[in-house]
């Protein structure tokens, strides 16, 4: 067919019913062109086009329909423009079903089936459902209000009638008048805050996106070459087979760090998704040591991501290294180089850094594959010297991906590997070893982050240059946290962060693809209350400390009175209960004190004092008083000596807080310059109730008034260290500031 004019093509796609933008937006991409110019022309309505609906399910064809079904995409079209496939529902079905059948024959009445052909819901049958799934959920409806997860109820009304139209049309209740209201008072700032904040995260099933294991013959990606046709990565139905038989069909995943270095965070993310998903399908999730790089590895990191995790809550299936699949991956290297697809190379690091960036060929690229097999032995019998030679995959180095540029597969390296010993020298890069593993484990979802979108490519062609079963690939944005880097070592254990919140807040912000996404500190510190909420028992500390002399209680009088370690704790239930000394001395915070009293202020106020340098008050006087009964407008928490004459317990108390004043500090130039003065302060003679004496370290509470606290390795005998969590209330500003 003659090349189209550019303005023809646009002229054309308008017709079927898209926008101007739309239009001109999917000229300017080659590919989606050619494929919608393709399908209008199957689906014969080049000339006087067709309605923006039908235009729109034309669109999605070109744009998803599955390329190992090319042969039943007329079929299809032939039912879309007749309106026997009216609906995106109906075509995500149609899709589906031929991804599965792939170039086999095609039974229509299957076909019109699996599509809802034929199908026709009413209004009545929607209306119906609808006040079901409505009365079914009422008490969460109006618990929740407008909270409530509005998709999950759709998602009810859909499973009952999938062929439904999604465009419900106006109910009588739609359309009757809204009763007025009274004008609500205006939210303040800071309520809109603390709504932003403390809203619960929506009970969703993240994993729902995720295709089943049996699913995996769908056309993975499409390799582009400089100089062949297009590579349609997928498994063949044959391996697909085997592959069920030996998984029972069940969902495998890895969670695979290099031990190379300490966990953060970001790695409870990549936990969470492949731990999580193998336990919501009823699968398995191996623990994988991605060791292939003897100079980094260490026992200490094996030891602590083995540690993290189990803290984290996950138990993995089977522990596996790398490195123990070395022999296989080597005899699949030579397997690789007697297919053609790997040779032996001799340019140094700069010299493939420069030949990459012009994309030419390696000198060494065409040369005889049996020379190539007795260097590669050479290279594994340490006949060549570190840097003189490595193996690289012969992909394609004119390809517009960077990471089709030869990868290397093989270096040298005189270096005893921690667990292989000195068997090895040379070894396996990532990108060789990690999608064959990921094959040789059976793995069904290999879930990693975006950065590694652009090795799908590299990925899938190795599995294929191999004949390798090929996993379902799917990348993942990083878990990126506003004022903070990524920290490692003690994760938040040393703050006491408990992995309950931890997974809770991973779950609540979802496993989205979006690469911009970072998500505010405060959104974390709303999982971490309400965790603590619920276990850190109540305990009184005071951390600048008031000294009050009660001067009508006798000085000889200890009384032992209740408080309660939870709010809603029964008084007969003694667990639930701390003892707490009262004598004539108590101390409370400073900042609860003013010297003169004012109609705003709940502290303790005017009375006698004593005062050293006639400015700071030293110590309060004060009368315990049974009989006034006015209710008090505040209350104080305080620590009293626990016998006469005898000090509280004093303990170090440290405060964190925002590492970084800005909320991205990677994206500054000098990213130090913008640390947090106060986000550490240290309080070495705080005063903690006697309750507090036996604590051990990890142990956690909430100090009335105070916030949430951690008991620090840092403590002995002598003293207890005591690491706040996080603050009772959120203090989080957008700006960054602490209001």
């Amino acid at each position: 067919m003659q090349k189209l004019q550019t303005t023809q093509i646009v002229d054309l796609f308008l017709r079927i019913g898209l926008d101007a933008k739309t239009a001109n937006n999917t000229v300017a991409n080659n590919k989606v062109t050619a494929n919608l110019t393709a399908v209008i022309k199957e689906a014969a309505v080049t000339g006087d086009g067709c309605s923006k609906a039908v235009g729109n399910l034309l669109y999605t064809v070109a744009t998803k329909f599955p390329a190992n079904a090319l042969v039943h995409r007329p079929t299809l079209l032939e039912f879309i423009v007749s309106n026997k496939i009216k609906s995106p529902a109906q075509l995500e079905a149609a899709h589906a079903y031929l991804g599965r059948l792939g170039s086999e024959n095609l039974q229509l009445n299957e076909f019109e089936e699996a599509c809802g052909v034929g199908v026709e819901v009413s209004l009545e049958e929607i209306e119906y459902t609808v006040s079901m799934v409505f009365e079914e959920k009422r008490d969460a409806i109006l618990e929740m209000r407008y909270r409530v997860n509005v998709g999950e109820l759709f998602a009810r009304i859909f499973a009952t009638h999938p062929w439904a139209d999604a465009r419900f049309e106006r109910t009588a209740a739609d359309n009757e008048k809204p009763i007025k209201k009274k004008k609500e008072k205006k939210l303040s700032k800071e309520d809109v805050k603390v709504i932003a904040v403390q809203t619960p995260e929506e009970e969703v099933n993240p994993f729902t996106i995720f295709p089943g294991p049996e699913e995996n013959t769908k056309v993975h990606t499409e390799i582009l070459f400089s100089n062949r046709p297009v590579l349609r990565a997928s498994n063949t139905k044959e391996m697909l087979k085997k592959h069920m038989e030996m998984t029972g069909g069940r969902v495998f995943t890895r969670f695979p760090p290099e031990p190379n270095g300490y966990l953060h965070i970001g790695h409870a993310k990549a936990m969470f998704i492949n731990f999580g998903l193998a336990k919501e399908r009823g699968g398995c999730c191996n623990l994988r040591y991605d060791d292939t790089n003897p100079d980094a590895e260490k026992k200490e990191y094996i030891d602590h991501i083995r540690e993290i995790v189990q803290w984290m809550g996950w138990e993995p299936f089977k522990i596996t290294y790398t490195s123990d699949y070395f022999h296989v991956l080597y005899e699949l290297a030579v397997e690789l180089i007697k297919k053609g697809h790997a040779y032996v190379d001799h340019q140094s690091a700069e010299e493939i850094k420069v030949s990459s960036e012009n994309k030419r060929n390696s000198p060494w690229r065409d040369r005889p594959i049996e020379e190539s097999l007795k260097l590669f032995n050479d290279m594994r019998m340490g006949l060549i010297e570190e840097n003189k030679a490595t193996l690289r995959m012969k992909q394609d180095m004119q390809s517009d991906n960077f990471n089709m540029y030869d990868l290397i597969a093989y270096r040298i390296k005189f270096t005893p590997h921690p667990r292989a010993g000195d068997e090895w020298c040379i070894y396996p890069s990532y990108d060789y070893a990690h999608c064959i593993v990921d094959s040789l484990e059976n793995i069904t979802h290999s879930l990693c982050t975006l950065e590694f979108e652009t090795r799908r490519a590299s990925y899938y062609w190795l599995l294929d240059a191999l004949s390798r079963y090929q996993p379902y690939v799917w990348e993942y944005s990083r878990l990126n946290i506003t004022n903070t880097v990524m920290s490692k070592r003690n994760w938040f254990t040393a703050t006491g962060v408990s992995a309950t919140a931890i997974n809770t807040f991973i779950r609540g912000v979802g496993i989205t693809r979006s690469d911009n996404s970072t998500i505010r500190l405060d959104r974390l510190e709303y999982h971490i209350r309400e965790d603590l909420n619920k276990t850190a028992a109540r305990q009184m500390v005071v951390l600048h400390p008031l000294k009050v002399v009660i001067t009508n209680l006798d000085d000889k009088t200890v009384l032992n009175l209740d408080a309660k370690k939870w709010p809603d704790a029964q008084t007969d239930d003694a667990s639930a209960i701390y003892k707490v000394p009262f004598t004539n001395v108590v101390y409370i915070e400073r900042s609860d004190f003013r010297a003169k009293d004012s109609k705003d202020y709940y502290g303790l106020a005017p009375g006698k004092s004593k005062q050293s340098d006639g400015e700071t008050v030293m110590e309060i006087r004060a009368e315990y008083n049974l009989s006034n009964n006015t209710k008090p407008k505040g209350v104080l928490h305080w620590v009293s000596q626990p016998s006469p004459g005898v000090d509280p317990l004093r303990v170090e108390v440290r405060l964190f807080d925002k590492l970084f004043v800005s909320e991205n500090p990677a994206e500054l130039e000098e990213y130090l310059t913008d640390l947090n003065p106060e986000s550490k302060e240290v309080i070495p003679e705080a005063f903690g109730v006697s309750s507090l004496r036996d604590a051990a370290v990890g142990d956690k509470f909430q100090f009335e008034r105070l916030g949430y606290f951690a008991v620090d390795l840092d403590s002995t005998q002598e003293k207890l260290v005591f690491n706040r969590t996080v603050t009772l209330r959120d203090s989080y500003s957008k700006g960054g500031n602490k209001e």
